[in-house]
């Protein structure tokens, strides 16, 4: 009964102990498991963020960032008019803003994720109301201010990516979303072919999650990917095949899912995983920590923002973090020179 236990079981009384007493052994004695303690190198960083101040453009509550070659893309789902504004990613000039809502040709119904090429210099917007992945050309949009995106191609709305790292037309691996009935999903990592429309889970799952809620993060450098869970404090970090690296159990990992949102979104930047933490801190809805690791799954250090982050992504250019804040100021950037070293 002991080695049969899943977690999921109704076990009670000496043999319920005996099983979790077990696992805990298991788990401990297990190379691919890696336990962080409490946060024990902090290091405050608020007085190192950097305001951004944008030219007269109104951008609302909800955003995305995305950088593309020498671009900052911002998406603004919340817009009634256009939904993607595209600035200079060094001095943040604003260049351009397309993609107006609506139903029409050249319009965005229901924005989702923007996939990024920077090879080929453009990006795929997934439109949730038209059920379709449009492709647009950088250089052509800042071109022409009437471009109108081809189509890429539509989407099942029974299957389909909420966000991904593109790497070429035949590989793609994101986060998929199934939906469960009206209410409920399960969302897991896969491959994702483009032309084909395939999609392959990946191979390892961690068997301990009863309900998963998670973001994702990809590295093309070092080949791997990390699972950063929402209700466990818990990250998994697995190779491009899906074959386990490590599980990080933070301090406060349970069996069951947690109240607590811990880990809300993930970037690697260059050697660095660093996802955006709340934890404990039951008097905030958005994390304003950012945990450092490697890519071995080793706790590097804990940087204490000072704002709330609701979104950020990697200037490898320029070796920064720009974030999206819900706070006193709504866009700033942190230089990352001293900080990640």
């Amino acid at each position: 009964e002991v080695l049969k236990y899943t977690g999921k079981q109704n076990l009670s009384g000496d043999v319920r102990e005996k099983a979790v007493k077990y696992l805990d052994t298991a788990y401990e004695n297990n190379n691919d498991d890696l336990y962080r303690k409490n946060s024990i190198n902090e290091i405050t960083t608020e007085d190192k963020i950097k305001e951004i101040k944008l030219d007269n453009i109104l951008i609302g509550g909800v955003i995305r960032l995305y950088p593309i070659n020498e671009y900052l893309i911002i998406e603004d789902y919340k817009s009634l008019d256009k939904q993607i504004h595209i600035f200079n990613k060094k001095e943040f000039k604003h260049i351009t803003s397309i993609a107006k809502k609506g139903q029409g040709p050249g319009e965005v119904a229901n924005i989702g994720y923007i996939g990024i090429d920077e090879v080929n210099r453009r990006f795929y917007v997934s439109d949730h109301g038209k059920q379709k992945i449009f492709i647009y050309q950088i250089d052509s949009i800042i071109l022409n201010p009437s471009y109108m995106p081809q189509t890429k191609m539509k989407m099942d709305e029974k299957l389909f990516p909420s966000e991904y790292t593109y790497i070429n037309d035949t590989l793609c691996i994101g986060r998929i979303i199934k939906p469960i009935g009206n209410t409920d999903y399960k969302p897991f990592i896969a491959k994702w072919n483009m032309n084909t429309e395939e999609i392959k889970p990946m191979k390892y799952e961690n068997k301990k999650i009863e309900k998963k809620r998670i973001n994702f993060a990809l590295s093309k450098e070092y080949s791997i990917y990390a699972e950063c869970y929402n209700n466990y404090d818990l990250i998994t970090i697995c190779d491009i095949n899906g074959n386990l690296r490590y599980n990080i159990y933070g301090p406060n990992w349970s069996y069951s899912p947690n109240k607590n949102s811990y880990y809300n979104n993930a970037i690697f930047c260059k050697d660095r995983l660093v996802v955006s933490f709340i934890g404990d801190d039951k008097d905030s809805y958005l994390p304003n920590k950012l945990i450092v690791f490697n890519t071995t799954g080793d706790y590097i250090k804990t940087l204490k923002t000072g704002y709330n982050i609701s979104n950020f992504c990697f200037d490898k250019e320029n070796n920064r973090i720009i974030m999206s804040l819900d706070d006193t100021i709504q866009l700033a950037y942190l230089d990352l020179n001293e900080i990640l070293n």
